[in-house]
């Protein structure tokens, strides 16, 4: 068993995860992809493969959300210096109406990291009126405080300026195009097979349904979470931020786009931030060797992307390590991911 296998097997043999998939690529082509451990344990086991679809948590916020920003700035009909006032009526108060749709792309809008919401205000218009009724708690470009509202926020500037439900839009802009065949929010009852459950919700084992809570009370559909997909169709996105905004022949962002949304913007000495993206700092999941002008996401179901435009690679984790447990294995894959991080960058030569 070579080292990579062996890092994949001790941390499945520790509960971080039932199984993963792990992609690695560069500019051009896919370099080494291999699956490993079980898509699913309960409530049978089913071995895993290459194309088992994943719910991909909170990379939704750069793998969507994100690029549907991207592709309103580009199109001239949001600027990143709009107020958030401007597209829903209840930012406008004397606490929120300074925040700008900036703010929500680098966490530093002052809006708290999560809303129990979800809890008591039933039906997607009423959750997310009362999502939009809630008041920062900090100063509003002051703090770095990654929230989930931010990009449920962001979201729904996206439905507003384009008269289209986030998903409805993305694939049109951004899946079509990259023939991202396997991603979608809510996705049809044909993958369900094909796709690695989560946790249990309501005594339910979540399969095809958004692990969560605010996602799922929304609907599905939020601009936090909620999307699912597989690592070959997240390596064409990928691919394209590494070409510059094409994929092969094909213009899906400009130059200018894709420098403007992976550079840095925000720094406190611990955190890095671009616009939407992380950056590659002392803390984050993408280990030691990654260069500093490296760019990527984690989500909370145990999955990760990580690009780095210096050493020309893409390295992308799929996991549901929640289909284990929801917290008493987070700090496993935590502790995973710079790792297995490490050693690729430091073995891309024998990957190839």
């Amino acid at each position: 068993m070579n080292r990579l296998d062996e890092l994949f097997e001790r941390a499945i043999e520790s509960g971080a995860f039932p199984g993963a998939v792990l992609l690695v690529g560069n500019s051009d082509k896919i370099i080494f992809q291999k699956a490993y451990g079980y898509r699913s344990l309960r409530p049978e086991r089913e071995k895993n493969d290459v194309n088992t679809i994943y719910d991909i948590a909170s990379m939704t916020k750069v793998v969507a959300t994100t690029p549907a920003i991207m592709r309103l700035v580009e199109e001239g009909r949001i600027r990143l210096y709009d107020p958030v006032r401007l597209f829903i009526e209840d930012f406008d108060t004397e606490e929120k109406k300074d925040i700008r749709i900036w703010h929500l792309l680098t966490h530093t809008s002052g809006l708290p990291p999560y809303s129990e919401a979800w809890r008591y205000a039933k039906g997607r218009e009423n959750l997310l009126k009362t999502i939009n009724s809630i008041k920062p708690t900090n100063c509003v470009g002051k703090k770095f405080v990654y929230s989930c509202l931010n990009f449920i926020t962001l979201m729904e500037i996206v439905e507003k300026t384009t008269l289209k439900s986030l998903d409805e839009f993305v694939k049109r802009e951004i899946f079509a195009p990259l023939k991202m065949e396997h991603t979608a929010f809510n996705p049809p009852k044909n993958w369900m097979s094909q796709i690695a459950p989560t946790s249990k919700r309501d005594g339910n084992l979540l399969r095809g349904k958004v692990d969560d809570e605010l996602a799922y009370y929304l609907g599905g559909i939020s601009g936090n979470a909620g999307l699912f997909s597989t690592a070959s169709d997240i390596y064409k996105y990928a691919k394209t931020f590494m070409n510059n905004g094409f994929f092969g022949t094909k213009k899906v962002f400009s130059k200018a786009t894709v420098s403007t949304f992976t550079k840095e913007f925000f720094s406190n000495g611990e955190v890095r931030r671009t616009l939407g993206w992380d950056m590659k700092s002392i803390m984050c999941s993408c280990g030691d060797l990654m260069s500093d002008k490296s760019y990527g996401h984690t989500g909370f179901t145990g999955t990760s992307i990580w690009i780095d435009p210096i050493y020309d690679v893409v390295i992308i984790l799929l996991t549901n390590r929640v289909h284990i447990s929801r917290w008493e294995n987070q700090e496993k894959i935590i502790r995973f991911r710079p790792r297995l991080h490490n050693y690729i960058l430091s073995h891309l030569e024998e990957l190839n």
